[in-house]
């Protein structure tokens, strides 16, 4: 057994992480090229053997048997032949043993440097796979000095380059300072590979978080967009495919835990952490957090948003030279105009928010919702057996709402006693003394309930 070239293998395939395959196939073409070089000749009937397990080799060239050598590596003489074996014949191959230890200094020298270049092209190979696997992903590296404005950072086995326009704002590198990036790009070159990091870019929060939180690292909790001015703000806006596990509090941690060790990473750098929604409306509302909104006019095809905040809300709603409203908007993609609530008023933009909502809300009620906003049609008693919402307005031949005397023309408190001066039962006898029969206010569709009035010839002398 070679122990020498066993233990150079294993060696070189713990530090440089070449298989020992690769580096064998390395010395058999060494091999072949010292044949040729010691010869002077394109041998191509040379064969070299190496055993993987005991790194056992042998070297011999299949050479023709012929009258008159002409091509001393491809070809042997009859007399040499049958010197070998009495058997041979003109025409024969032979198996001729190569004792490389005869190769000349310039043969040697060439076989070595075949094998110190395959092991750098291998070497090489191997270094650029490991950190193209590596491509945005974040990395710890150690700074090692600063060569113009760029930085250059040591990630191992290699050195990346972070260019003055990927570092942090107000951010200083010192020498031997570790810190994590984020590798943006990997490109192979004849000296090794060349990788370019960055500490602004979005994903390196995103990277940030899923070493520091289970849920998002195993998909529980996914974080959907990220809007980041490095090395002042973040806004994140999370989601869980888990109804049970809470987005937000799993991304903060106890206490803050897991949000305060990202914030530690990015040396100050606030984190917002918001909850996703499909409705964009909602997904705008939270992305202005933490200031409150009044309401929010979203047009998905222009991908644009008018939005009313309280008067005292504005300027926390835009932020610091518009920070929080830039943020937002790059959070969400919708171009978002905010307007105090005073503003709104008077450019009508609140007026047609309230037109909205009560629309919805008349087309939620349907036809039995009058035109008016009175409850049932004016001038109407209860439609196709429903009775009107308790607190409705009262109109000319409409119901009352509960809670006021006669006097006011309002309906009395669903359950009250019959009082002197309160509404009486209209066609109808009070049960056990209260209103109505089974002393409970009737809810909105439910059936008139027997002796109420169906029409309006049963409303007694004097009501509405």
């Amino acid at each position: 057994m070679n122990s020498e070239l066993m233990e150079a293998l294993t060696l070189l395939e713990r530090e440089k992480k070449i298989s020992r395959e690769t580096i064998l196939e390395a010395i058999r073409q060494s091999l072949i090229q010292a044949c040729k070089n010691n010869w002077k000749t394109e041998a191509e009937n040379v064969v070299v053997n190496i055993d993987p397990e005991t790194c056992e080799y042998e070297v011999y060239a299949m050479k023709t048997v012929v009258e008159q050598v002409e091509d001393g590596l491809a070809q042997i003489s009859l007399t040499n032949a049958k010197m070998m074996d009495s058997r041979y014949e003109l025409g024969d191959v032979v198996r001729v043993d190569i004792k490389s230890k005869e190769f000349g200094r310039i043969a040697t020298q060439n076989a070595k440097n075949v094998i110190l270049q395959k092991i750098r092209e291998e070497e090489r190979r191997v270094l650029i796979g490991e950190y193209l696997e590596k491509e945005h992903d974040i990395m710890t590296g150690v700074v090692q000095r600063y060569f113009g404005k760029n930085v250059s950072i040591n990630l191992g086995r290699a050195d990346a380059t972070l260019p003055p326009n990927e570092q942090m704002r107000g951010e200083v590198y010192r020498p031997n300072q570790r810190l994590k990036v984020y590798v943006l790009e990997v490109k192979d070159a004849p000296k090794g590979p060349k990788i370019q990091v960055s500490r602004t870019h979005p994903d390196l929060v995103k990277r940030l978080f899923e070493e520091e939180v289970t849920e998002v690292r195993d998909g529980t909790v996914e974080i959907k967009a990220i809007a980041r001015e490095a090395g002042s703000r973040t806004k994140i806006a999370v989601w869980s495919n888990n109804p049970d596990v809470d987005p937000v509090g799993a991304c903060v941690g106890l206490n803050g835990t897991r949000v305060n060790a990202v914030v530690d990473e990015l040396h100050g750098e606030k984190i917002d952490i918001i909850n996703w929604d499909e409705n964009p409306a909602l997904l705008i509302e939270n992305a202005l957090s933490p200031a409150k909104v009044i309401t929010v006019l979203a047009d998905p095809d222009e991908r644009s948003a008018k939005v009313v905040v309280p008067d005292y809300q504005l300027s926390l709603a835009i932020g610091k030279e518009g920070q929080n409203a830039r943020l937002a908007a790059r959070l969400t993609g919708f171009k978002i105009d905010i307007k105090n609530e005073t503003q709104a008023r008077e450019s009508g933009d609140l007026l047609e928010y309230e037109e909205d909502y009560y629309q919805e809300e008349y087309d939620d009620y349907g036809e039995d919702y009058s035109e008016d906003g009175t409850w049932p049609e004016d001038g109407g008693y209860p439609q196709d057996g429903i009775w009107p919402e308790a607190g409705a307005e009262p109109q000319e031949g409409t119901w009352p709402e509960a809670e006021a005397d006669p006097q006011d023309g309002i309906w009395p408190e669903a359950g009250a006693n019959p009082q002197e001066g309160t509404w009486p039962g209209a066609g109808a006898e009070p049960q056990d003394d209260t209103w109505p029969e089974d002393g409970t206010y009737p809810e909105a569709a439910d059936d008139p309930q027997e002796g109420a009035p169906q029409d309006s010839s049963a409303l007694e002398d004097g009501e509405e």
